[in-house]
């Protein structure tokens, strides 16, 4: 039982050959690496089912639409370095994805005086248009119009095919508990973080070498503040508190501030996204929701000097919101088994991360 590691899109005539008879794939999960991963190997011909466990595609490009504006609850924005991202956009995104200026970043004190601008970078800062789900959404498309994506079923469990052996069922519930077990896929692709991937694998008594491999990722976990403030929208009065919309935090508790509703394509109420440390998300994980709310929101009013109270005070916990070690390769492909994995925890944090995993484990098996 082997491992095939790859970090380029190079494809060998054994592994070519090997998946020739391997065409239809379940795909756990619907975040980017995902939705990739599924569209490059529709596109080459193969039969994808796409199981997620929430009501919509995107993982933590995620959005919540409120009464009082759209928050992008987990990931902010995204940066580009490689051109396939470069030309997915062009070719797919349309105006599902926006350059947003942020006004300068800045980098704050604890008590929220600048301490410098960010570093200076030419990577345009991208956003989801008119919500950072939209971009995910866009991708998912063809996979909604062919009916491969299947969202409100949560996998519990793989396990080999009780008809034909060398295939694979899998286990999957929906919200109301209702289970189900659709079965004779060839092989199983992975595209959940690493802890959820561990449960399912353990769950299914998988004691595979994919499991051990799971041993060199950490990820952080992250609460977030969303806080909207609808009466600063008034004659003379634009904006509460500070003229910047976007900044990193060196407060204990806070990490990062944006105003949402600067983002290109949102609502003009006065809306705030305060994502805490990775190390008081840790050791508050265990806090219910109204009091990692209080705790946050007296540091948002340190940083920022905003003590007016916000008409909505909401938090959203993210188990797996930031990778602190990568797998340190772009995919995990078990040739012997059919099963594989791919996500941003396999090369670091970023959305590009996700792309590019989810990519090259198709076109390795393409």
């Amino acid at each position: 039982m082997t491992l095939c590691r790859r970090t380029t899109t190079t494809t060998s005539s054994a592994a070519t050959t090997a998946v020739a008879a391997t065409r239809r794939f379940a795909i756990v999960g619907a975040g980017i690496a995902g939705l990739v991963c599924a569209r490059t190997l529709m596109q080459a011909g193969c039969d994808v089912q796409v199981h997620e466990s929430a009501s919509q595609p995107g993982g933590r490009l995620a959005t919540l639409e409120t009464p009082f504006g759209n928050f992008d609850t987990g990931t902010q924005y995204f940066t580009v370095r490689d051109s396939r991202l470069t030309l997915a956009l062009e070719r797919t995104a349309h105006d599902a994805a926006r350059r947003w200026s942020a006004n300068a970043v800045r980098v704050l004190d604890a008590q929220g005086r600048v301490i410098e601008a960010a570093p200076a970078s030419h990577e345009a800062h991208w956003v989801g248009h008119p919500g950072m789900a939209a971009l995910p959404l866009c991708w998912a498309r063809p996979l909604i119009g062919q009916g491969r994506l299947y969202t409100d079923s949560r996998v519990t469990a793989v396990q080999r095919d009780a008809i034909h052996a060398n295939r694979w069922q899998i286990h999957t519930e929906n919200a109301q508990g209702e289970a189900r077990v659709l079965g004779g896929f060839d092989a199983v692709i992975f595209a959940t973080p690493h802890s959820r991937l561990r449960e399912v694998l353990l769950k299914s008594a998988l004691h595979i070498p994919l499991l051990k491999e799971l041993d060199r990722v950490d990820a952080a976990p992250c609460w977030t503040l969303l806080l909207a403030f609808p009466n600063a929208v008034q004659p003379g009065l634009q904006t509460l508190g500070p003229q910047w919309n976007a900044a990193y935090s060196t407060h204990h508790r806070v990490a990062w501030l944006a105003r949402e509703s600067s983002k290109p394509g949102r609502a003009p109420i006065e809306r705030w996204t305060v994502q805490a440390s990775t190390a008081w998300s840790r050791e508050h994980q265990s806090d219910d929701a109204e009091r990692a709310a209080a705790k946050l929101l007296k540091a948002f009013g340190e940083i920022t000097g905003i003590r007016a109270t916000p008409a909505m005070a909401q938090t959203v916990f993210w188990r797996d919101a930031q990778t602190l070690q990568p797998l340190g390769q772009s995919f995990v492909w078990d040739a012997a088994l059919n099963l594989g994995a791919c996500g941003d925890w396999c090369l670091g944090r970023r959305v590009e991360d996700a792309f590019v995993s989810g990519l090259e484990l198709a076109l390795h098996l393409a």
